[in-house]
């Protein structure tokens, strides 16, 4: 069997990069912090399932088999990080008029849908915390038994006290150097970083998703699903755990406390966490802030999902990614340039031959990149080169093109030759006409009117051109 390549990722526990090792020979166990389904996942969202697609890709690309574990949080995650307010679920079912199960169903079909548009391949497992919670009790019961939890009048939470490096994910803060109440109201919690593992049902029975336990009826923490699902699906080392920047507070610490609770030690070797998409002004995107929009939402208004795609690709996964009308139409025009490039070179390839020695310094080039801690900024400047060396060939061009694209993910194997329609030629023409003289309402109208039939113009020193 060939050798793996060599894959270099950030650490956020150590804070370098390290080379992956995985526990298993050429097998990568890769658990990633799923969408809690109550609710559409916006376009902020949709950058870290996009990021985490990237990544397996590239595992992939080295040779690796990816064994890809994504959870649907279906019930626990409360309104509050403090374990106070309503489960998010119940609070949605209440409001729609729905059942839980049909909340939860109709946004994972959602989120489903949303990653399909840009093209992310599916986890090989995707698991309900519903699904878990006879594990979740023997979790608990076995932390409990090793002195790891203690009760209150709410609910049975974890001593992160206990844990004597307690938050090192976020550069070692312990629940000592924590002011009681700054970051949740502490009630009967003995420190004010403990945690719930099970929350009691004030009145059993107007809940409509709670279980019998030998706790009380109640229902699980947010943190202990993720511990018990991956560890049930991936064993008792985990490659590759990820989630976004917001989980190195407290959702990762907490699990990391109880993998060392549960099997004395973290169980995890590379956290990997991906930065916020932001506003021009800085702000992470959120409901507030506009980022309620979806996918969908985004395609409704006349925008190809693998332009947001791309978008997504332009900024290193760790940095913040700043999501405006500029940026979005600046990766769309990048885009569909890319396509109508790719459509001339794929036209042409059949008249060449393609010389190894000519792709091999920019396939060495590319693996290099994408291997330096997932440097895709880098490989889509390679991509770029590629298609702008005029030293290569299009039947070399376009092999590396699509090599490239396992990686990427942007469909640049599915571009076909276009026929425009007569209709919008004829669109085309009047804008034309609008441009020469001078009505550039009227242009603009007609270039937003093509856009929504699935079109795009591009004006050029020749004239203009139509893009698909």
């Amino acid at each position: 069997m060939a050798a793996k390549g060599k894959v270099y990722l950030y650490n956020s526990l150590t804070r370098k990069k390290e080379l992956l090792k995985p526990s298993k020979k050429d097998r990568v166990s890769f658990y990633s912090c799923g969408p809690t389904v109550y609710w559409y996942q916006h376009i902020g969202n949709m950058r870290a399932y996009t990021v985490w697609d990237v990544v397996k890709r590239v595992l992939a690309y080295n040779g690796y088999d990816v064994n890809h574990v994504m959870n649907y949080t279906d019930v626990g995650h409360l309104t509050s990080d403090a374990d106070e307010g309503e489960d998010k679920i119940e609070k949605a079912a209440k409001k729609e008029g729905k059942t839980a199960k049909e909340i939860a169903q109709f946004y994972i079909d959602d989120f489903e849908e949303q990653s399909k548009l840009l093209n992310i391949i599916p986890p090989n497992h995707k698991p309900r915390a519903t699904q878990y919670i006879r594990q979740m009790i023997e979790f608990i019961k076995e932390l409990e038994r090793k002195g790891y939890t203690y009760k209150t009048k709410d609910g049975v939470y974890f001593d992160t006290s206990k844990i004597k490096d307690y938050g090192i994910l976020i550069g070692g803060i312990t629940a000592e150097t924590i002011e009681a109440g700054k970051r949740v109201e502490v009630g009967e919690k003995k420190h004010p970083t403990d945690f719930a593992l099970w929350k009691f049902s004030d009145k059993p029975g107007l809940r409509q998703q709670e279980w019998e336990s030998p706790f009380g009826v109640g229902w699980p923490g947010w943190h202990i699903e993720c511990s018990v699902m991956g560890s049930a699906l991936l064993g008792k080392v985990i490659d590759i755990h990820s989630g976004g920047q917001d989980h190195r507070q407290i959702h990762h610490p907490n699990e990391m406390a109880q993998n060392e609770g549960y099997f004395g030690k973290d169980i995890v070797k590379i956290w990997l966490h991906n930065g916020f998409l932001t506003t021009p002004e800085g702000d992470k995107i959120s409901k507030s802030k506009g980022g309620l929009a979806t996918i969908k939402d985004l395609k409704r208004a006349g925008h190809e999902p693998l332009a947001v795609r791309y978008l997504y690709l332009s900024t290193h996964y760790r940095k913040p990614l700043i999501f405006s009308k500029d940026t979005l139409e600046a990766a769309e025009n990048v885009y569909y340039s890319i396509i109508e490039k790719v459509r001339e070179i794929k036209e042409k390839s059949g008249e060449f031959e393609v010389r190894d020695g000519k792709i091999k310094p920019y396939m060495d080039t590319f693996r290099k990149a994408i291997n330096d801690d997932i440097n895709i900024p880098q490989a889509l400047a390679i991509l770029h080169g590629v298609i702008s060396d005029k030293k290569l060939n299009e039947a070399e061009k376009y092999q590396l093109i699509i090599d490239f694209d396992r990686v990427l993910g942007l469909g640049l194997d599915e571009v076909e030759k276009i026929i425009i329609p007569e209709s919008i030629k004829k669109l085309a023409d009047e804008r034309e006409a609008a441009r020469r003289k001078k009505n550039w309402k009227k242009a603009d109208e007609l270039r937003n009117k093509i856009k929504r039939e699935g079109y795009i113009i591009e004006d050029t020193e020749e004239g203009y051109r139509i893009i698909k």
